[in-house]
């Protein structure tokens, strides 16, 4: 079973940076693409960022630019830079994390960080 525990998340003007992250925990196999995703108050929701374990990387229009995902393979550690952010980057971020098990793909969910940008 994963585990996946966020943290970084919080309150912040609008330009400012925060830095999210997300370690996995238990015993699994390795970890293929990990990844980001967003949720506003009354929308889907959406993805932020993907990084596959080979370090290729995927954004979405609304950050790229502002945003770098990055992980430690080493370490299961997904993390998001977020700069130069914006009240619509206001949500709760999750992180995800995928893992293939023969021909079974595995989705795992982090339970969420809050991050909240005043204009």
């Amino acid at each position: 079973q994963v585990q996946l525990v966020e943290s970084g998340g919080g309150l912040v003007q609008a330009g400012g940076s925060l830095r999210l992250s997300c370690a996995a925990a238990g015993r699994f196999l390795p970890i293929d693409a990990m990844g980001w995703y967003r949720q506003a108050p009354g929308k889907q929701r959406e993805l932020v960022a993907t990084i596959t374990r080979g370090g290729t990387t995927n954004y979405a229009d609304s950050v790229k630019g502002r945003f770098t995902i990055s992980r430690d393979n080493a370490k299961n550690t997904v993390y998001l830079q977020m700069n130069s952010l914006r009240p619509e980057d206001t949500a709760v971020y999750y992180c995800n994390a995928g893992i293939m098990v023969g021909l079974t793909a595995n989705t795992y969910w982090g339970q969420g960080t809050q991050v909240t940008v005043s204009s």
